[in-house]
């Protein structure tokens, strides 16, 4: 039995529903983003590895401080990284790229 895209569907919508019941479930979304919508929104949408990420380093003290930049980071790091990894995967769809 093969799985095909089961694997690489989890990994695209775990972290959307991790911030999705973060921001259903807990005051912290609201907290780190002072209260803003369009921001958290942006980042449900594009990066939700980093949105993730600082919402868990994000402190009501100091905000996201030393260790909590390394997480924000791994998330962007994360993040840029499934983009270019779908890229490069699907570079066959596009006209006039080269077959490998």
């Amino acid at each position: 039995m093969s799985y095909g895209c089961l694997i690489p569907g989890l990994l695209t919508i775990a972290p959307r529903l991790v911030l999705l019941f973060l921001w259903l479930f807990t005051p912290r979304v609201d907290a780190a983003f002072d209260g803003g919508f369009l921001l958290p929104l942006l980042g449900f949408l594009f990066l939700p590895f980093t949105t993730t990420g600082y919402i868990l380093a994000w402190s009501p003290v100091d905000g996201v401080s030393g260790g909590g930049w390394i997480l924000v980071i791994g998330g962007l790091l994360f993040d840029a990284g499934t983009y270019a990894i779908s890229g490069y995967l699907n570079r066959h769809r596009l006209p006039g790229s080269a077959e490998a």
